[in-house]
């Protein structure tokens, strides 16, 4: 008999497994950003894995569009289809394909994972999750302004230290290009240098403005304004004296402090953000305000990215619908929290609240029993399997390894009694009770309600 090779075990680079105790912190942060999303009424949606390449393509610029995962399932061009890079697109495909079943304005949120062959580092996988909240068809800053309360209030429920959601507009970096005299068809260029401000600094993105051909006194301009610094409005005010008299920047300051008007009303102290000239977001879709949020320690890359694309659904459509909307990256925010060790006490390591232990064969229906009874309690209990082994300092020793804070234990005298023994592994306490009062018991002893 020809012998079984053995498979090494591994991992594709770029992807990951989440053993339970990373699940359930996983989960808190999912259910926590859900719940914020359903707390401003948006609603969820689910869209494939795979969208036709069409789709897809020809919607986000050429460097992103490098990165998509194609596909081939048959001989045909039709047959072409690709992983999706993230979910704004495949929203702008159900807006247009479901639109008479849509409600408008259409709230929706959708939480799922997304796909991308970038060079995999540190806060940057090939697979991970977004959570999106985005609103059709609203085209006022009342709008643009109520997605940035639902980023700011989620940053507030998981309790990230000082995020600060960087804002911005493409129609002022559109302004910015023509003050300074740079061709329409060099704003591209323009556009993917300024936004890696944060990456190789001013030197670094006038330097190559230049090398990407745009004239140097055109870089001078541009550069001088995209640095403008002051507080709030202050920032605005500063900027609209040296380029508010072109159309198309006086119409981004505008919607900017409109924006920042119903932010105040809805609560977002200007602490919380700031308008930033160098912050670009790389995708070409965008065509009005834009926001990123950034924590400085870990500083990771931006945890949250969004903006306004009021021409993406009108490429499946006759006619676009205003549309903005945020995305969260779970990812990085997972990875902040558990670095600053920010995770409530009760995101524990096991879901399991107490261990049923077995004595013997002969107790095996009782525990049993106990273990339905604590159930229906909603009380999440664990009935221990042995095959047939049954010693005590083995459960006790596994329910201490999964972090399970409470056993119960029923010998062959607690089941001839009627008793129960809990015993709570984190300061040894323990009690012995009547099975019929082993409900409050239990909750005595977790200090917590059901």
């Amino acid at each position: 008999m020809a012998q079984q090779i053995k498979i090494k075990p591994r991992l594709a680079k770029g992807f990951r497994d989440f053993l339970p105790s990373e699940m359930l912190k996983r989960q808190y942060v999912i259910d926590t950003i859900e719940g914020v999303f359903q707390l401003f009424g948006y609603e969820p949606l689910q869209t494939p894995v795979l969208e036709l390449r069409d789709t897809l393509f020809g919607k986000y610029g050429e460097d992103a569009e490098q990165l998509i995962y194609s596909a081939q399932h048959g001989r045909s061009k039709s047959d072409e289809v690709a992983m999706r890079y993230d979910l704004t697109v495949p929203l702008s495909r159900v807006v247009a394909q479901y639109e008479n079943d849509i409600s408008f304005p259409f709230r929706r949120y959708q939480i799922s994972p997304v796909w991308r062959g970038e060079r995999p580092q540190r806060g940057r996988y090939r697979e991970f999750f977004q959570c999106d909240a985005d609103i059709v068809g609203v085209s006022g800053m009342e709008a643009d302004a109520e997605i940035i309360s639902v980023m700011n209030t989620v940053y507030q429920r998981l309790n990230l230290p000082q995020p600060i959601i960087k804002i911005n507009n493409r129609k002022l970096l559109t302004g910015m290009g023509v003050f300074s005299d740079v061709i329409d068809s060099q704003l591209p260029d323009l556009y993917r240098s300024i936004d890696k401000f944060d990456k190789i600094g001013a030197e670094g993105v006038e330097k190559e403005l230049i090398e990407r051909g745009i004239p140097g006194y055109a870089v001078k301009r541009m550069m001088d304004l995209v640095q403008i610094r002051d507080e709030g409005n202050l920032n605005l005010n500063l900027l609209e004296r040296q380029i508010g008299h072109i159309e198309v920047a006086n119409e981004g300051i505008d919607e900017l402090r409109s924006m920042a008007m119903y932010l105040d009303a809805l609560g977002v102290p200007q602490s919380a953000y700031e308008f930033d000239f160098t912050m670009v977001r790389g995708l070409s879709y965008y065509t009005g305000p834009i926001f990123e949020t950034i924590i400085q320690e870990p500083n990771l890359g931006s945890i949250t990215g969004g903006g306004r694309y009021d021409n993406l659904i009108g490429l499946f459509r006759r006619e676009s619908l205003p549309t903005v909307g945020t995305s969260l990256g779970i990812e990085r925010i997972i990875d902040i929290m558990t670095e600053l060790d920010l995770f409530p006490s009760h995101v524990a390591d096991t879901v399991v609240d107490i261990l049923v232990t077995v004595f013997d064969d002969e107790t095996q229906i009782a525990s049993s029993r106990l273990a339905s009874q604590l159930r229906k309690a909603n009380i999440r209990a664990e009935l221990y399997m042995s095959d047939g082994k049954f010693k005590l300092g083995k459960q006790f020793a596994y329910a201490d390894k999964k972090g399970i804070p409470l056993v119960a234990t029923l010998g062959p005298d607690e089941v001839a009694n009627g008793r129960v023994s809990i015993k709570r592994l984190s300061d040894a306490k323990e009690v012995d009770v009547l099975q019929a009062d082993v409900v409050d018991a239990v909750v005595g002893l977790m200090q917590i309600e059901f």
